[in-house]
């Protein structure tokens, strides 16, 4: 049986390395390779695919364990699970994950992969805007979030929320993944002609390429969006209410979030293991025959995470219906300083964008017309959050 699914998908997916694209996932679909892990859930998985990925959906149970973990070569996660589960919770008809706690979940999807095929996956946006560390884990594994070239087996979300706690159900999606064949890493030669082709921020920036792009964070309030003028972040409060995340548009901002307000110097200082929502000072565009992630953590810009999502599907920014006046969208930042309080001043590089190569450009983009919930972002909290006003 693997062997006939191999072959019918070798035959129908476009070669070459890169990401594969929304109709080389349904093809996987179609084939076998991505399958139901109960006969239950198999109609929803077409739903799930995204212009280059598939949001993974949550079991019907959810394990309070002890300690983060990798099983490790050889190892299924169900054993790590036996041993360090401290309860078992019942997600069938929803349940709250708290913060401070880490939970393991098996996934509704299973994979069969061809020995050429591998997988990363990464939190969804309004996963990464609410401060839940979400990451992948398959048996076997070594690191988070990666699928080995030819897995077969489960896939298992571990889920740890830092700022709300959430209420989830089976069918929850909190974060995606990306198949991929070989190495779609774009270098930055390459990148720099990208740029000169087709422009991947706004015409006012200037792009500075070093293992990829760069990017620097607006403490003005010129990347606007919410009609507050000055506004330049949000800061989470402690101790709020309960987020159930299959609500959209329907919580108060002001009961979770601080704003924070453009400082005279244009700077703000990060308390330690405070969580902030900022913005990008640069307008980004992702072509149809690419994608780019946000690189979280790079110590030679300073000690904070900028990200806990970080991907921008083909599409993103492309052809926006911006808040903005330039082309382009601007990135949110999920910003995360550690150990110490560290000085942030307007313009000031914090992180860099790698982009990928698709192996074809999908047949639908990020945007307006598939639903897409960031698609014309200025500095924007999650979708579960009504509009910010004054």
């Amino acid at each position: 049986m693997a062997e006939a699914t191999t072959a019918a998908s070798s035959q129908s997916t476009p070669r070459g390395a890169g990401i594969l694209p929304a109709q080389a996932i349904r093809e996987l679909i179609a084939t076998g390779e991505i399958a139901a892990a109960d006969a239950d859930c198999e109609a929803d998985l077409l739903a799930q695919v995204q212009p280059a990925s598939l949001d993974l959906q949550l079991g019907s149970v959810a394990y309070r364990v002890r300690a983060s973990f990798l099983p490790g070569k050889g190892r299924a996660v169900a054993e790590l699970v036996d041993d360090l589960s401290m309860h078992r919770i019942d997600l069938t008809a929803g349940a709250v994950l708290e913060v401070g706690c880490v939970y393991i979940v098996p996934l509704m999807e299973r994979l069969t992969l061809s020995s050429r095929i591998a997988g990363i996956a990464n939190p969804k946006s309004s996963t990464g805007r609410l401060n839940v560390f979400t990451r992948l884990i398959c048996d076997g594994a070594t690191s988070f979030d990666k699928v080995p070239e030819g897995y077969e087996g489960p896939l298992y979300a571990e889920i740890a929320p830092n700022a709300f706690s959430i209420l989830v159900q089976r069918g929850t999606a909190l974060n995606q993944l990306r198949l991929i064949r070989g190495s779609p890493g774009v270098r930055d030669a390459a990148l720099a002609r990208l740029h000169a082709e087709v422009g991947l921020i706004g015409d006012e920036a200037e792009a500075v390429i070093d293992r990829g792009l760069m990017f620097t964070v607006d403490l003005t309030g010129r990347a606007g969006g919410l009609g507050s003028e000055g506004l330049i972040g949000f800061r989470a409060k402690r101790h709020a209410d309960v987020i159930d995340v299959a609500r959209i548009g329907h919580y108060d901002p002001r009961e979770f979030w601080d704003p924070i307000s453009a400082s005279r110097g244009n700077r703000l200082i990060l308390d330690p293991n405070e969580f902030y929502i900022l913005a990008s000072s640069e307008a980004v565009r992702i072509p149809p025959t690419h994608a780019a992630e946000m690189v979280a953590y790079d110590v030679q810009v300073g000690e904070f995470r900028v990200h806990y999502a970080g991907f921008f599907d083909p599409g993103f920014g492309w052809e926006a219906e911006s808040l903005i006046q330039d082309k382009g969208t601007r990135a949110v930042l999920e910003v995360r300083s550690h150990e110490v309080p560290f000085m942030l001043e307007d313009g000031q590089p914090v992180g860099r964008l790698v982009y990928d190569r698709l192996v074809a450009p999908p047949d639908q983009l990020y945007g307006a017309g598939i639903g897409s919930s960031y698609h014309a972002q200025g500095l924007t909290l999650s979708k579960h959050f009504q509009p910010w006003s004054e």
